[in-house]
């Protein structure tokens, strides 16, 4: 057999045209096919079109698959395709799913009179509504299955798939056994057959991993942007679009390729999956920014956290240096933020939101120990009764500097970076995973980390980041930072980068590539001759080779001891704004705002004073958008307000 993609859903399709029993559908911006039940005998397709120079199915082969699955309680199982011979009931090849399973079917033939095989494939959950891409890998006893190129599930079993497989007088059927019970209700976008190979190194390059193609039929791929003169769409599709109007609803999976309207702004908005991207719309771009509000803190802030408590307002945790009054937290009233809670504190140096399901928290880092010589960092929960926050968790912490919180596999866990146990910067980061049976945090996992500042969880495909940026080993500030990846429920290195006393990772998208920012925050050695200046350094953003599976660097921006990264966009444009806190003789030093300028890299676009600059924030409102940033060296933080044109 030749080793090229056997198209089996394209072979199905006459002339380009969807056949009789089979209508194209578009959801989420994809397109599939939806095959009738009253029809099954409609939906074949004679083996002998695709294997014309051998009536033998491969022995190693790969089945690609990209589908949608319907939501429910699917007590039965779906057939994605069988291949069956004309006089038999019995399946040759087949693929079909249940409620969290996946089974292949195959037809084996060592005994006489031969008898069906079944490989089966567990906690494979396929009926969300969503597109996923299935590579099914065949070789002797081998089974390999790969969902949205995601770790590989491997299965081995006593009965190999058989090296010698008639196909004559058979046929694949699409969605069935060739009879209505069991047939696939969902859509199908993607069968094919590549004999002799893995396909997963083939799929798995692309960032969109869940409509991940290799040969899909000519009718649901992309429309043009613009038709040929006068030329129309040659073929007919259906979507289930629906435009909301009013104020702005929410935007998760749920709600991914609905339409929002926004009257007030005649602009038209389609989510994502989780944010709203404006279709058609004015696009504006910023002309200057503006100090909009000086906020007089408790002391100096070492950290900002902005969020929204959903049906109560926008706030904004303030991580203060000095222990009495402790730390404040302020709420947006009236276009300003005013103060709201005060929570006692120890040298505070973040603040971290986050939800449990409905549950929500609010988390501080103290770098310091209590009146009684103890040293906790303080998870706080959301009392709707009170309408404040209260105390909820302490954990032992050492100097922490930062917490982050993130969720993997449907699991809640909360990282907290230790910078120093004493004066040893070597010492262990925890990560901790939430319990729902005690209703705590537990430890789950320890990290060696070297005088550490910051944690940044990302996600990329299916796959789950955690970056520490590493500041101090005792004698040098020029050490590595690491990069760790999710595998078999734990995090193991994947990458380690040069940092110059590292203070924090940020990561950001600009459309298909992934970016990853590290802010520079000193060069020391104590083994080296000292730098005409330890603090004008380089602070580099990193970009991820996906061929490569590594980030690799893409530009490098002169920063004055730079403490923090943050990106935001205004219409179109991304940004990028370092907070600069020293240069050496002065903590008066200006904060630049970069712009995105494609093959240019980032460019100086504003330059902001500041004094001691430690955090940025950015955030919205339906007044417009704003850059809120804290000093480490003066109890004033700022609100700037972006102006647009």
């Amino acid at each position: 057999t030749d080793l090229r993609p056997l198209d089996i859903l394209s072979e199905a399709v006459p002339a380009g045209a969807p056949a009789r029993g089979m209508r194209v559908f578009q959801v989420q911006g994809v397109r599939g096919f939806q095959l009738s039940a009253a029809r099954p005998r409609a939906l074949a397709l004679p083996a002998s079109r695709l294997f014309i120079h051998c009536d033998r199915f491969p022995e190693e082969f790969s089945i690609i698959v990209t589908l949608r699955a319907l939501r429910g309680p699917a007590k039965r199982n779906e057939y994605i395709f069988t291949l069956m011979v004309e006089e038999s009931p019995s399946v040759l090849v087949g693929l079909r799913y249940g409620p969290d399973k996946l089974h292949f079917l195959f037809w084996s033939q060592e005994r006489a009179g031969g008898w069906q095989s079944r490989v089966t494939f567990p906690n494979v959950s396929l009926s969300d509504n969503q597109w996923h891409t299935l590579i099914l890998a065949v070789s002797g006893q081998s089974f390999s299955l790969t969902v949205d190129c995601s770790v590989p599930k491997d299965v081995v079993v006593e009965t190999p798939f058989p090296a010698s497989l008639s196909v004559r007088r058979a046929s694949f059927y699409l969605g069935n056994r060739r009879r209505r019970k069991g047939v696939f209700t969902g859509l199908l976008r993607q069968l094919v057959l590549l004999p002799g190979a893995d396909a997963t190194p083939r799929m798995c390059h692309a960032v969109n991993f869940k409509a991940a193609t290799l040969s899909v039929p000519t009718v649901l791929q992309d429309v043009p942007a613009k038709p040929v003169s006068n030329e129309v769409l040659k073929y007919p599709y259906e979507t289930d679009m629906k435009v909301t109007l009013g104020a702005r609803p929410r935007c998760s999976k749920q709600e991914k390729a609905q339409f929002w309207f926004n009257a007030s702004r005649r602009g038209l908005y389609l989510c994502n999956g989780s944010t709203w991207l404006s279709m058609l719309e004015v696009q504006h771009r910023l002309d200057y920014v503006e100090e909009y509000q000086n906020l007089v803190t408790n002391s100096e802030t070492m950290g900002i956290e902005v969020f929204t408590i959903p049906k109560v307002g926008l706030f904004a945790a303030m991580a203060n240096r000095a222990t009495p009054p402790g730390s404040a937290i302020y709420r947006w009233t009236d276009g300003k933020f005013v103060h709201y809670q005060n929570i006692p504190t120890h040298q505070a140096q973040s603040w971290k939101y986050f939800t449990i399901g409905k549950k929500i928290f609010l988390a501080v880092a103290n770098f310091e120990q209590n009146e009684r010589g103890q040293e906790f960092s303080v998870i706080y929960k959301w009392s709707r009764r009170k309408a404040k926050f209260i105390t909820y968790q302490r954990i032992s912490t050492h100097s922490a500097r930062d917490w982050e919180a993130f969720v993997i596999e449907g699991e809640a866990f909360l990282a907290v970076v230790n910078h120093r146990e004493g004066n040893n910067h070597n010492i262990d980061s925890v990560i901790y995973r939430w319990n729902p049976r005690t209703g705590l945090f537990e430890t789950n996992q320890t990290i060696p980390t070297s005088g550490a500042y910051d944690w940044e969880f990302f996600t990329i495909g299916p796959y789950s980041f955690l970056a520490v940026a590493n500041t101090f080993n005792g004698t040098s500030t020029k050490i590595y930072s690491h990069i760790y990846i999710w595998l078999r429920g734990s995090f193991q290195l994947f990458q380690s980068i040069l940092t110059f006393g590292a203070a924090d990772w940020e990561v950001f998208h600009i459309g298909d590539r992934v970016f990853l920012a590290v802010a520079n925050s000193h060069s020391y050695d104590s083994g080296m001759p000292a730098p005409s200046n330890f603090y004008a350094i380089n602070s580099s953003i990193y970009e991820l080779n996906i061929t490569a599976q590594m980030f690799v660097k893409f530009q490098d921006l002169l920063t004055y001891s730079a403490l923090d990264w943050e990106f935001f966009s205004v219409g179109d444009d991304s940004f990028l704004v370092v907070a600069n806190s020293f240069d050496g003789f002065t903590f008066s030093v200006n904060s630049i705002i970069y712009r995105w300028q494609g093959y240019e890299g980032f460019v100086a676009a504003h330059q902001l004073p500041t004094v001691g600059c430690r955090d940025w924030e950015a955030f919205h409102t339906p007044e417009g958008s704003y850059l809120f940033h804290s000093s480490a060296k003066e109890p004033l933080s700022k609100v700037l307000k972006l102006k647009t044109t």
